[in-house]
């Protein structure tokens, strides 16, 4: 059974895991986008510029998700892998993990690195808030002014989160409606004479 909601962190969390001398920061960030996870990871690389490595994995778009492992070079599947690997046994969504490595002199070998990796990312999850989130389509309505009222009765009753609104001759109203309650909305407004409606996150 398809479900409208997600699990992920509330806000960003901190961990570190120590190995032989070798210090892994590891930072979790909720994001909603690529555009998000390209900001903090620039702003992170500025902020410890002096480390050796900065690997992260990420997993965003709860209804279609899309990921990425980065080893910033690390060995090939040492770094970002384990890090991913703990996004997905925590069922987390929008999450973006960043492990930035201080090297300490002493190499781990490739096991070494995986656990450290893992480890680091582990401690950061168990650190954050764990939340569930409702997934929301974007709707814009466009409707005569005349028609306010038969619109923002169904709104309430549908307990809808307007966005945004604007009214004068024409409104434009920006709601955010339940996943699960798509359908039923639009098949109440589209009665609604001369509305339209557009879906804008499809």
């Amino acid at each position: 059974m398809e479900t409208d909601t997600y699990r992920t962190i509330e806000s960003k969390s901190e961990g570190i895991f120590k190995a032989k001398g070798s210090k892994f920061l590891a930072f979790a960030y909720y994001v909603e986008n690529e555009e998000d996870i390209k900001s903090i990871i620039a702003d992170l690389k500025k902020r410890y510029h002096d480390a050796r490595h900065h690997c992260y994995a990420y997993r965003i778009y709860p209804e279609y998700p899309v990921y990425r492992t980065n080893d910033d070079g690390e060995p090939s599947g040492t770094a970002g892998k384990p890090i991913y690997g703990q996004i997905l046994s925590s069922s987390l969504t929008n999450v973006l993990i960043i492990v930035v490595r201080y090297f300490g002199g002493t190499l781990l070998g490739t096991s070494g690195l995986i656990n450290a990796y893992r480890s680091a990312a582990r401690g950061c999850i168990e650190k954050a808030r764990i939340i569930e989130r409702i997934i929301e389509d974007t709707v814009i309505l466009q409707f005569d002014y005349e028609k306010l009222n038969v619109v923002m009765r169904i709104i309430k009753e549908e307990n809808i989160h307007i966005i945004q609104q604007q009214c004068e001759m024409e409104c434009t109203i920006r709601i955010n409606i339940r996943k699960s309650k798509l359908e039923k909305v639009l098949s109440r407004l589209v009665n609604v004479d001369n509305l339209k409606y557009e879906l804008v996150n499809l």
